[in-house]
């Protein structure tokens, strides 16, 4: 049997070829004339799906379908009527209907409902396979194939979108093997970057769009003809926005979005240093070190964006009324909805709330988030549900409402670690997971890549004989003291500061307000 349908209609006898056609499909169809019946059958009984006729003699299909949602919820009821006044379909859709047919109706349209209702998600997940098994065949030759900077990034939108698409489906079968075909991207992209990276930041070969020119190439050519809001979300990875595009998509159309490469270390530290002041982290050493810290001294390495930012507006001959805020816990984002009128009228306001980045730091040190964000789906549910209630999305609402355009970007990713790696250091090496500085390190060299001499990337040269080692896809370094604890403490928790497509490939979106 396909489904128990119940129907409700005083001209029920006009639809016995209706029924009759349901049932040759497999359908258990009971039939009543009256709403009082319908609410009757529909306490005693568990049916898939309800039709209800909307004028019936007695309680109207508008009130039985009250009555039947006051006390069982979850049925999809399905309203028929011969009426198309606005405002009985108003109160239908206020009640949350799963659908609304005008009669005369036909099978065919009867049967749609019913599998759009009873049979939507075996549909879905069926096709969705059978598109992935097809694009997977298309995927694993790319990946054989020769792979350029714009191919990698066509690529991790695709992957992208089939991780989104596949886990909306019960099948975990072509999850596995996404899983599979990600691992293998994400080796082979390491390489790539490793190949390419140092090319790029010396000028010898073309180098991607990069997060430390996005001020300039991007957002500098906007300011002073139309009012902006750059919202620099810490840690959004591409796979997040795309969860909470929707979110924007009330408020905002898009206008661009692309993917552009950050900088190693993928870490706070020196991509978002970087992206305000339109230089390097060796170059912002050099012509500005009262603004740069170094891996070994005290206190916070992110304290100057605000004057790193006055500094590059001026370099692009930028004269105009400008604002930064920097949001790090709920206050500050409430403070900042509040006074939120003080600062719309300005040619550009920067924001960087830090809200993905401690979801991302909580869930290594509290349990509780642990077991909330316990797979990468868990991670991007709650990354949606936070931004929905921040005082973030206020702001949001606020800035659309203003008309100003809102740029989103991010400094870097996050990518899930799993598998341990071994390197010795002396004891002011530093603590970050994903890559090491220091000199003496020890390490398996074909595990991680290695920057021997520092200025060849543009990083800071602290001490002779320093080096820069970044772990690759979802490895994460361990000291060999104390080897087991940290590796399964910290194993499946959510890092950055290596080489993956999580961390390096991040959305740069350009949104309209909508009028």
């Amino acid at each position: 049997m396909q489904g128990k349908i119940l129907w409700a209609d005083d001209e029920i006898e006009l639809l016995k070829p209706h029924i009759l056609f349901l049932e040759s499909k497999g359908y258990l169809v009971e039939a009543v004339t009256n709403g009082s019946d319908a609410i009757d059958k529909a306490m005693e009984n568990a049916y898939d799906i309800i039709f209800l006729d909307e004028n019936m003699p007695g309680l109207s299909g508008l009130q039985t379908l009250a009555q039947i949602k006051e006390a069982i919820p979850l049925v999809p009821i399905v309203m028929i009527t011969k009426s198309e006044e606005e405002y009985i379909m108003e109160e239908a859709i206020g009640s949350k209907i799963a659908d609304y047919l005008i009669k005369p109706v036909n099978p065919n349209q009867i049967l749609l409902s019913i599998k759009k209702n009873l049979d939507h998600s075996k549909l879905i997940s069926q096709k969705t396979n059978s598109s992935y098994q097809q694009d997977f065949r298309q995927l694993g030759m790319v990946l054989n194939g020769r792979m350029g900077i714009n191919e990698w990034k066509d690529l991790y939108s695709k992957l992208v979108y089939w991780e989104l698409a596949l886990e909306k489906i019960e099948d975990s079968g072509m999850r596995e093997i996404l899983e599979l075909q990600k691992k293998e991207a994400n080796h082979l992209f390491a390489d790539f970057i490793e190949d390419n990276y140092l090319d790029w930041l010396n000028g010898t070969e073309a180098a991607p769009d990069m997060i430390y020119n996005a001020i300039k190439n991007d957002i500098s050519p906007l300011l002073g003809k139309e009012k902006i809001a750059v919202l620099v979300i810490d840690n959004l990875r591409f796979d997040q926005w795309k969860m909470v595009e929707p979110l924007f998509a009330r408020y905002f159309t898009k206008e661009e979005e692309k993917i552009i490469f950050s900088i190693l270390p993928t870490a706070t530290h020196y991509a978002r240093n970087s992206f305000f002041a339109g230089l390097l982290p060796s170059e912002i050493e050099k012509k500005f070190p009262q603004f740069w810290r170094n891996e070994e001294d005290e206190g916070g390495k992110n304290m100057f964006e605000k004057e790193l930012l006055e500094t590059n507006l001026k370099r692009l001959g930028k004269n105009i009324k400008w604002s930064y805020n920097k949001i790090t816990n709920l206050e500050a984002g409430k403070k900042l909805n509040d006074q939120f009128n003080q600062i719309k009228d300005n040619d550009a306001n920067f924001i960087v709330y830090n809200f993905v980045d401690m979801l991302s730091h909580a869930r290594t040190e509290m349990e509780v988030i642990r077991e909330l964000a316990s797979d990468e789906a868990a991670y991007r549910s709650i990354t949606v549900s936070w931004l929905e209630h921040s005082p973030l999305f206020e702001i949001i609402k606020k800035i659309a409402d203003a008309g100003i355009k809102l740029i989103i970007t991010t400094d870097h990713g996050t990518i899930k670690v799993n598998n341990p790696v071994r390197i010795v250091g002396e004891k002011n090496t530093n603590s970050n997971l994903r890559y090491k500085v220091g000199r003496g390190l020890n390490y398996n060299a074909k595990e991680v890549f290695a920057v021997a001499n520092p200025q060849d990337a543009f990083l800071p040269k602290i001490r002779m004989s320093n080096e820069f080692v970044f772990a690759r896809e979802q490895d994460f370094f361990v000291y060999p003291n104390n080897y087991n604890h940290f590796a399964n403490y910290y194993q499946n928790t959510f890092q950055h500061g290596g080489i993956s497509l999580e961390e390096v490939l991040i959305p740069y979106v350009v949104l309209k307000a909508k009028v």
